[in-house]
Protein backbone atom coordinates (compact mmCIF):
# COMPACT_ATOMS: atom_id res chain seq x y z
CA UNK A 1 0.00 0.00 0.00
CA UNK A 2 0.85 3.46 -0.86
CA UNK A 3 -0.08 6.63 0.84
CA UNK A 4 0.44 9.92 -1.06
CA UNK A 5 -0.23 14.00 0.49
CA UNK A 6 0.21 16.53 -1.45
CA UNK A 7 0.59 19.79 -0.63
CA UNK A 8 2.11 23.21 -1.42
CA UNK A 9 -1.41 24.69 -3.51
CA UNK A 10 -3.28 27.78 -2.90
CA UNK A 11 -4.37 31.35 -4.82
CA UNK A 12 -2.02 32.86 -7.08
CA UNK A 13 -2.18 35.77 -9.63
CA UNK A 14 -1.86 35.20 -13.32
CA UNK A 15 1.32 34.60 -14.18
CA UNK A 16 2.40 33.80 -10.74
CA UNK A 17 4.20 30.19 -9.63
CA UNK A 18 3.48 27.52 -7.30
CA UNK A 19 5.55 24.21 -6.51
CA UNK A 20 3.69 21.67 -5.13
CA UNK A 21 4.86 18.84 -2.90
CA UNK A 22 3.96 15.03 -2.98
CA UNK A 23 4.94 12.85 -0.20
CA UNK A 24 5.05 8.93 -0.59
CA UNK A 25 5.40 6.11 2.22
CA UNK A 26 4.08 2.48 2.32
CA UNK A 27 6.47 1.35 -0.78
CA UNK A 28 9.62 1.84 -2.15
CA UNK A 29 9.48 4.80 -4.25
CA UNK A 30 12.11 4.10 -6.59
CA UNK A 31 9.08 1.11 -8.05
CA UNK A 32 6.86 4.02 -8.61
CA UNK A 33 5.82 6.13 -11.69
CA UNK A 34 4.74 9.53 -11.11
CA UNK A 35 2.74 12.07 -12.16
CA UNK A 36 0.08 14.59 -11.44
CA UNK A 37 -3.57 15.10 -12.60
CA UNK A 38 -6.26 18.04 -12.17
CA UNK A 39 -9.83 18.43 -12.25
CA UNK A 40 -11.61 21.56 -12.94
CA UNK A 41 -15.24 22.05 -11.63
CA UNK A 42 -17.54 19.89 -14.03
CA UNK A 43 -14.62 18.26 -15.79
CA UNK A 44 -13.08 15.12 -15.98
CA UNK A 45 -9.50 14.69 -14.13
CA UNK A 46 -6.61 14.88 -16.43
CA UNK A 47 -3.31 13.86 -17.25
CA UNK A 48 -0.55 16.77 -16.18
CA UNK A 49 3.09 16.00 -16.24
CA UNK A 50 4.61 12.09 -15.43
CA UNK A 51 7.67 11.17 -14.51
CA UNK A 52 9.17 7.51 -15.10
CA UNK A 53 10.67 5.34 -12.27
CA UNK A 54 14.25 4.47 -13.45
CA UNK A 55 15.60 7.01 -15.50
CA UNK A 56 13.56 9.81 -14.51
CA UNK A 57 12.35 10.55 -17.93
CA UNK A 58 9.45 13.28 -18.09
CA UNK A 59 6.04 14.02 -20.06
CA UNK A 60 3.84 16.73 -20.33
CA UNK A 61 0.06 17.26 -21.39
CA UNK A 62 0.52 19.62 -24.31
CA UNK A 63 -1.88 22.28 -22.10
CA UNK A 64 1.67 23.01 -19.78
CA UNK A 65 4.35 21.90 -21.56
CA UNK A 66 6.78 24.94 -21.38
CA UNK A 67 5.65 26.30 -18.15
CA UNK A 68 5.37 23.22 -15.70
CA UNK A 69 8.30 20.62 -14.93
CA UNK A 70 7.72 17.65 -12.80
CA UNK A 71 10.86 15.91 -10.72
CA UNK A 72 11.02 13.64 -8.17
CA UNK A 73 13.85 13.42 -5.41
CA UNK A 74 14.07 9.76 -4.92
CA UNK A 75 15.89 9.57 -1.48
CA UNK A 76 12.60 12.11 -0.10
CA UNK A 77 10.43 9.87 -0.93
CA UNK A 78 9.00 12.37 -2.95
CA UNK A 79 7.39 13.88 -6.33
CA UNK A 80 7.29 17.97 -7.01
CA UNK A 81 5.78 20.43 -10.17
CA UNK A 82 6.99 23.71 -10.25
CA UNK A 83 4.31 25.32 -12.22
CA UNK A 84 5.03 29.04 -13.80
CA UNK A 85 3.07 31.33 -15.51
CA UNK A 86 -0.14 30.08 -14.45
CA UNK A 87 -3.08 30.80 -16.26
CA UNK A 88 -6.73 30.84 -14.82
CA UNK A 89 -7.38 27.54 -17.08
CA UNK A 90 -4.86 25.72 -14.68
CA UNK A 91 -7.34 25.95 -11.41
CA UNK A 92 -8.60 22.54 -10.09
CA UNK A 93 -7.67 20.07 -7.39
CA UNK A 94 -4.59 18.74 -7.91
CA UNK A 95 -3.60 15.17 -7.64
CA UNK A 96 -0.54 13.15 -6.94
CA UNK A 97 -0.90 9.61 -8.58
CA UNK A 98 1.45 6.49 -7.94
CA UNK A 99 1.23 3.39 -10.60
CA UNK A 100 3.25 0.68 -9.60
CA UNK A 101 5.91 -0.75 -12.17
CA UNK A 102 5.24 0.29 -15.18
CA UNK A 103 7.22 0.09 -18.52
CA UNK A 104 6.38 3.74 -19.41
CA UNK A 105 4.48 6.76 -18.35
CA UNK A 106 0.64 6.55 -18.46
CA UNK A 107 -1.85 9.57 -19.07
CA UNK A 108 -4.63 7.41 -18.42
CA UNK A 109 -6.10 7.88 -14.99
CA UNK A 110 -7.04 3.86 -14.48
CA UNK A 111 -4.06 2.70 -14.60
CA UNK A 112 -2.99 4.16 -11.24
CA UNK A 113 -3.05 2.31 -8.52
CA UNK A 114 -2.73 5.19 -5.77
CA UNK A 115 -3.87 8.78 -5.04
CA UNK A 116 -3.67 11.94 -2.75
CA UNK A 117 -6.50 13.38 -1.60
CA UNK A 118 -5.77 16.59 -3.56
CA UNK A 119 -4.47 20.37 -3.31
CA UNK A 120 -6.91 23.41 -4.60
CA UNK A 121 -4.94 25.26 -6.80
CA UNK A 122 -6.65 28.86 -8.04
CA UNK A 123 -5.40 31.25 -10.27
CA UNK A 124 -6.91 34.68 -10.48
CA UNK A 125 -7.46 36.92 -13.62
Amino acid sequence: QVQLVESGGGLVQTGGSLRLSCAASGRTFGTLTMAWFRQAPGNEREFVAGISRVFGNTYYANSVNGRFTISRDNARNSVYLQMNSLKPEDTGVYYCAALQGGARISVVKSQYDYWGQGTQVTVSS
